[in-house]
């Protein structure tokens, strides 16, 4: 196969330009380091001119060399080049090893494996090299910025969150838009794994250690991800983890150190004077008084009119309190150690490792922890029957808070609530919890309770025999991913969210999932006469997924430190609960070649699911892929420059299931109560008819390389069409249900990628490269559901809406028109698509589109190495933009109003606010009022955003040192993570990788920035 995909070369280097003369006659054999078979087609040229090829003749070529040459550089595409002395000889033998830039790697795309030369779908290979050494709780965070197409944004910088993953935007508006992942060939169940959505999420995939994963690969199109059918629709990210090499044993340590702080510092706060301040002006512009004096008057006069108490404050001194300070872990300590050990002989390979992996979060009273092991096995028990196994185990432990949201327990946001007037601690220096004007954060970290502790363990078996059929082969699999999670919540009596009557509060919950996979396959390889390849695959898959959830709940402890249910004097809740689901599939693939010049894929799968009706739980799925190495065409002999080209193209159909279950029945919930007696009420509206969302993709690409693979990359366009969308559907309330899930509307994605790497230097002593990707997103809802009337049916939000001829989910909200300078009040467009007419009055301004959503329209990522002579260094970015941040949380940060000043606590911004006549700002008079949610475009932000995420600096010891010192290698480096960000909009203050699923600003813990040593060692 691989003498397939070579193009050849043989450049002679001469000295002093020396013209042809005499020739020799000079043989030998050229051959495959790996198979040892001859490698024939390889050019030989000197000074620029071919002069003959290398023939596969009983496996010796014959070739005339002029007499003043000095030397042969022997060069194939994929292979080492290898610069060979004649120096009088006649006969020179040359052995060409593989090189990992070769375009002939193998990416494992699941179900299968294929060369990459002929992959004819949209698939990107991340080696593990890349992702070992990045300490990183969740490995999905390793890939940012790394494959063209692929957005990352974190739901939170709190260790151990969610990770918001899109594959070439987004597929579907109310079903699932997450990617599906594929460990070692096995679908996993993944998701939030917590149980709270008011506290830190949790990721499924924190149970994977980066350290032991072998590669990834991420597939985009539907060549390359029919085969998962219904679970394809949104992308598949392939996760293959290490394995043993026939050889002595193997065993590697690695360790990191490190510190993190907030990479965002976010907003300002105002300070106890400037709050004071405003505090007295909104006085004076509500009572229209002449001035701060006669206001602070008034203020001292009425004492019942005013909440807030700056007599007192005035009276101490006027203390500050800095409380983003207070509740910021400063220079939080993250840690991770790595042992791993592989090996083997012909008969048996292993591969085992344990991990252990600590970061305490930039906030205080959160951190995460886990500890993890592989034992990965492939044993051949007899010469045709093999049996493998891999598996994984992982306990993870998050010391979580509250966040998302504005609970007022929640440290993160008691910078922008807590007056900076309050005192955190007593004179006596014991925390101040009863005096504040909110729960002072201080006293929630050390005596609430918010913990997660996930057990995830992952078992995949094979058993695989040859059969005496040549090139036929089966193979069995059965996979076991089981997870237990266990969830404690408690609020203490004396101040918080547990005070009051309730006297202190508790919340257990319980959850237990197992995800059952069973695979029967077989595989058919054969060669046809003329240099036909044929591969055959046919696999049946059964996949079944329990989950058990438990949860209960009481008040009124008996004693302040006593945090366990049972010394709760009033149970208040007890609830379980069972779900299942189960989907099998039967799925067929053909993979043709020719010469390694044509390549056709063909997938099909049938794929059932119990999400629908049995009437309509079959889809049929499929994907044709094509391509062709031009470079292998006989019409491109003499064109040596040119390593790699090949143009492929590919369209199927997948689809997508991710809804909640049991909504084509119309069911009946039996978990209310009335007056103490069991009771039930209507649940589900149901749809007989629902059935599967597809997505129809069009991909087609050109990957190239050039000059050896010194310029490499891949150019592509694709266009996704999702049609019968699983869409909820508003219906009217006189149905008694809110809205009814329906195969309905269209969505289209388009765009472009593309992918370059250049290897300016490439030599033994120094080399230097540099690379990049950029993909774009184009959406646009293409219909929708309509009324009884023909009316289209909008899903619309006070930011947001969702209409044809838009992007889902696109910015619909009032017009800010700025602050009129006469007299300080903030105007809107009444309709700034009609007129420039402005209002004071918000309910009379329309929402109209903003242009733009929440979701980038391109993201691209951009990396450097250079070494030299043991010393390396790699620098990665990422750029995301086209997109637009919502400010989540303006009302209580940026009103000019009570929720500011006497409230809460305002941003520094409010600082440039209108006081007279004649004053341009961007905010408006102070008044003492409570303002209701004002949704409009002023807090609407570009979210064009340059991250520097990771600069690594380091270097390899020499074999000369190692050996003295009996060790195989040794390593010493210092990283870098997210050292430096550039946001384009500045009134964007919040860390622009860091939002919510619908893009707002939601005071979450930002990205971290990290400062990392580690040491790598091999014995």
């Amino acid at each position: 196969m691989r003498r397939l995909a070579l193009i050849a070369s043989l450049i002679l280097f001469v000295g002093l330009n020396a013209m042809f003369a005499q020739t020799t006659s000079i043989t030998g054999t050229v051959t495959d380091s790996e198979s040892g078979e001859p490698m024939p087609g390889v050019s030989v040229v000197v000074r620029g001119t071919t002069i003959g090829t290398v023939t596969n003749i009983d496996g010796i070529y014959t070739l005339s060399v002029p007499n003043d040459a000095t030397n042969l550089l022997y060069s194939f595409v994929g292979m080492k080049t290898q610069d060979v002395l004649i120096e009088g000889r006649t006969t020179i033998n040359v052995v060409l090893e593989s090189e990992a830039i070769g375009v002939d790697e193998v990416v494992v795309m699941g179900y299968t494996t294929a060369r990459k030369s002929e992959v004819t779908g949209s698939a990107v290979k991340v080696s593990g090299e890349d992702l070992a050494n990045m300490p990183v709780a969740d490995v999905q965070q390793a890939l940012q910025g790394k494959v063209a197409g692929v957005s990352i944004a974190s739901s939170s910088g709190t260790p151990g969150s969610v990770q918001n993953v899109r594959i070439r935007g987004r597929s579907s508006i109310t079903a699932g838009n997450d990617p599906l992942y594929v460990v070692n060939g096995v679908p996993l169940n993944t998701g939030n794994a917590s149980a709270t959505t008011s506290g830190s999420s949790l990721s499924d995939l924190v149970s994977l250690n980066s350290n032991d994963i072998e590669s990834i690969t991420v597939l985009k199109d539907a060549a390359a991800t029919a085969a998962y059918g219904a679970r394809g629709a949104n992308g598949v990210i392939v996760i293959t983890t290490k394995t043993g090499k026939s050889g002595k044993a193997d065993i590697n340590f690695s360790a990191t150190y490190g510190v993190s702080n907030d990479a965002m510092d976010g907003p300002g706060v105002l300070t106890g004077a400037e709050r004071e301040m405003l505090f007295y002006e909104a006085i004076k512009n509500t009572w229209g008084l002449s001035g701060e004096a006669e206001a602070k008057q008034f203020y001292e006069d009425n004492p019942s009119t005013f909440g807030t108490d700056y007599v007192t404050w005035n009276a101490a001194g006027r203390p500050e309190t800095d409380w983003g300070d207070l509740i910021t872990n400063k220079n939080a300590p993250m840690q991770e150690y790595n042992l791993s050990a592989s090996g083997g002989t012909d008969k048996m390979n292993y591969y085992t490792s344990v991990g252990y992996f600590n970061q305490e979060a930039t906030v205080i009273g959160s951190d995460f922890e886990r500890f993890s092991g592989n034992v990965n096995l492939t044993a051949n028990l007899t010469d045709k029957l093999t049996f493998s196994t891999n598996n994984s185990a992982a306990h993870s432990y998050q010391d979580g808070l509250l966040e998302t949201s504005a609970y007022f327990s929640s440290p993160r946001t008691s910078k922008f609530f807590m007056p900076s007037i309050d005192q955190a601690y007593n004179d006596d220096g014991s925390i101040n919890y009863a005096s504040t004007a909110l729960p002072n954060p201080l006293w929630i970290a050390q005596e609430d309770i918010d913990d997660s502790k996930l057990t995830k363990i992952i078992s995949n078996n094979a058993l695989s025999w040859e059969t005496p059929i040549k090139g036929l082969r089966l193979t069995s699999r059965m996979s076991i991913d089981y997870q237990v999670y266990n969830y404690k919540r408690y609020r203490n009596p004396l101040r918080g969210d547990g005070d009051g009557e309730t006297k202190g509060y508790g919340w257990q919950a319980h959850t237990n999932r197992v995800n059952y996979v069973f695979q029967n396959s077989a595989d058919y390889s054969f060669d046809l006469d003329g240099g036909h390849n044929l591969d055959l695959k046919a696999l049946v898959e059964y996949q079944k997924n329990k989950f058990y959830y438990l949860e209960a709940d009481a008040d009124n402890f008996s004693d302040f430190g006593l945090t366990n249910l049972n010394s709760a004097g009033n149970p208040t809740l007890a609830n379980s609960y069972f779900t299942d689901w189960l989907r099998s599939a039967y799925i067929g693939m053909i993979h043709y070649s020719y010469q390694g010049r044509y390549v056709l894929d063909v997938t099909y799968t049938r794929e059932g699911s119990s999400r629908f009706h049995p009437d309509h739980r079959w889809g049929n799925f499929y994907g044709i892929g094509a391509a062709w190495n031009m470079h292998q065409e006989s019409f491109m002999t003499g064109m040596d420059f040119i390593s790699n080209f090949k143009l492929r193209a590919s369209y199927g159909v997948t689809g997508n299931a991710n809804i909640s279950l049991n909504q084509y029945q119309s069911l009946l919930n039996y978990d209310g109560d009335y007056a103490g007696e069991g009771a039930s009420y209507p649940g589900t509206f149901g749809n007989d008819e629902l059935s599967w969302e597809t997505s129809h993709t069009l991909d087609i690409g050109l990957d190239f390389g050039f000059l050896n693979n010194r310029i490499s990359g891949a150019i592509g366009y694709y266009r996704r069409e999702t049609k019968d969308m699983l869409l909820d559907v508003p219906l009217s309330l006189t149905t008694g249900f809110v809205e009814q899930t329906r195969n309905i509307g269209r969505m289209e994605n388009k765009g472009i990628e593309f992918e370059l790497d250049v290897d300016i230097i490439r030599s033994s002593d120094f080399n230097l490269s540099i690379g990049g990707n950029f993909g774009t997103a184009k959406n646009e809802v293409l219909e929708l559901a309509k009324d009884l009337n023909g009316e289209e049916v909008n899903i619309t939000s006070t930011t947001q809406r969702v209409e044809t001829g838009h992007p889902v989910f696109g910015w619909y909200m009032p017009t800010w028109a700025g602050v009129n300078s006469e007299t300080g009040d903030e105007m809107w467009y009444v309709n700034p698509n009609e007129s420039d007419e402005t209002t004071t009055n918000f309910n009379d301004a329309e929402q109209v589109w903003q242009g733009g959503s929440a979701i980038p329209e391109f993201v691209a990522g951009m990396n450097l190495h250079v070494d030299f002579k043991g010393f390396f260094a790699d620098i990665n970015g990422v750029y995301a933009g086209g997109h637009k941040i919502y400010e989540g949380w303006h009302r209580y940060t940026n009103g000019t109003d009570v929720f500011s000043v006497a409230y809460y606590q305002g941003i520094d911004v409010l600082l440039d606010r209108w006081q007279q006549p004649g004053d341009e700002t961007r905010f408006g008079k102070f008044e003492y009022t409570g303002r209701p949610w004002q949704r409009h475009s002023k807090f609407l932000y570009d979210g064009d955003y340059f991250r520097l995420r990771d600069v690594t600096v380091g270097y390899d010891f020499p074999k000369s040192i190692t050996d003295k010192i009996k060790l195989g290698g040794l390593r010493v480096f210092a990283k870098g993570l997210n050292l430096y960000t550039w946001v384009k909009d500045d009134n964007l203050q919040y860390d622009p990788e860091t939002v919510d699923s619908n893009g707002e600003t939601s005071l979450t813990t930002p990205a971290v920035k990290s400062f990392i040593f580690g040491v790598n060692v091999k014995f």
